[in-house]
């Protein structure tokens, strides 16, 4: 396990063993380096804290019991992510998921039951299956056809644990199967960019949310991301619910009525603009001269976004841990001073929170 996290903590450093061994104290060689992270030798104490210091980590990251791995992972990153990019997502999520299960673990809260049910496919042959998919998922789930006014609180009350932190800049978020140490049934969690905006951020979880569903496409002409995104704007958008809003079929939608239906559903005007292509209410020339033209920035520059303050906006948080964290501490299983290691705030802060006050 610390041979696991040692070494993804130093790749998400970018440092080279030598690099790690030259910046440490007290000091060790390479060669002790490399064994530790083989899981042969296991640092002294006084190592161990200077190994967290100097790659940045907590001594929860290097010597939790929680998460053994993560599997399945699937990022939503830009086409230059690098892997250290991926090295620091993947200890984020390590780091955060270890705090959250062991939160569970004291309040013995019992594992949820799978929220897919036999939903899971490795194949789909084609985007109405992808959309057949989406729809099953919203049944299951007894979504009906309005607006999702949360996804991440959504997704918290399947089980599945959604994390928000301060990703690089080239990646959105992650979804992976969370393997668990001992008899621990395995869980599903998905990490998402808090830089980005509300838009961004339902999609992205929807996205990740399409990972854990759809495995991969049978037909080579259909690309697994470009599932992902049909999938996901099938789930936020069922194409039923927008024709009953708007009208089966459309020659051209006014600005207005375009940020209406993006601030209703909680997705971008460029994903609104290609959802109504897709639900075959605009037809393809029309969404086409809508990219070539006036909708031609949409792409990297959302027109009129939706605010963390205002509708959808005001609810698209992950909250759960934090509710567990103060939950554990009204119940006198934690003490403050765990509080604020698990939320990472300052004791005084956390403290104020718990007796109130200025």
């Amino acid at each position: 396990m610390l041979g696991q996290r040692l070494r993804l903590a130093r790749k998400k450093a970018g440092l080279s063993m030598q690099q790690l061994a030259d910046r440490l104290s007290p000091s060790v060689s390479v060669q002790a380096i490399s064994k530790y992270e083989a899981g042969t030798m296991m640092p002294r104490s006084a190592v161990l804290m200077g190994l967290g210091k100097a790659l940045g980590v907590s001594l929860d990251f290097l010597m939790g019991g929680q998460v053994e791995s993560l599997t399945r992972i699937e990022f939503r990153k830009h086409s230059h992510t690098s892997a250290k990019d991926r090295a620091f997502v993947e200890s984020i999520a390590t780091e955060q998921l270890e705090g959250y299960l062991t939160i569970e673990d004291i309040l013995e809260i019992a594992p949820p039951p799978d929220p897919f049910a036999g939903l899971r496919c490795d194949q789909v042959a084609s985007f109405e299956a992808v959309e057949a998919r989406a729809q099953a998922l919203r049944e299951h789930w007894h979504l009906g056809y309005a607006p999702i006014p949360s996804m991440a609180g959504l997704l918290e009350s399947k089980g599945i644990k959604v994390i928000e932190a301060d990703l690089p800049e080239r990646c959105d978020g992650l979804a992976c199967s969370v393997k668990r140490t001992g008899s621990r049934p395995d869980t599903e969690a998905i990490i998402i960019s808090g830089q980005t905006n509300i838009e961004r951020k339902r999609f992205s979880l929807a996205h990740e949310l399409a990972h854990r569903v759809i495995r991969g496409t049978g037909n080579p002409s259909i690309k697994v991301e470009k599932a992902m995104h049909r999938f996901a704007g099938a789930f936020l958008v069922p194409a039923e619910s927008l024709r009953d809003e708007i009208g089966a079929i459309r020659r051209g939608i006014p600005y207005c009525e375009l940020i209406r239906l993006k601030r209703f559903y909680g997705i971008s005007a460029a994903g609104m603009l290609i959802r109504l292509r897709d639900a075959g209410v605009l037809s393809r020339g029309t969404v086409d001269y809508a990219f070539r033209t006036y909708a031609r920035s949409w792409r990297t520059n959302e027109p009129e976004p939706i605010t963390n303050d205002e509708g959808l906006g005001a609810f698209e948080k992950p909250l759960r841990f934090e509710r567990l964290v103060w939950c554990a501490v009204g119940d006198e299983l934690i003490a403050p001073v765990r509080a604020a290691q698990l939320l990472k705030r300052p004791l005084n802060e956390v403290e104020r929170e718990i007796r109130g006050g200025k």
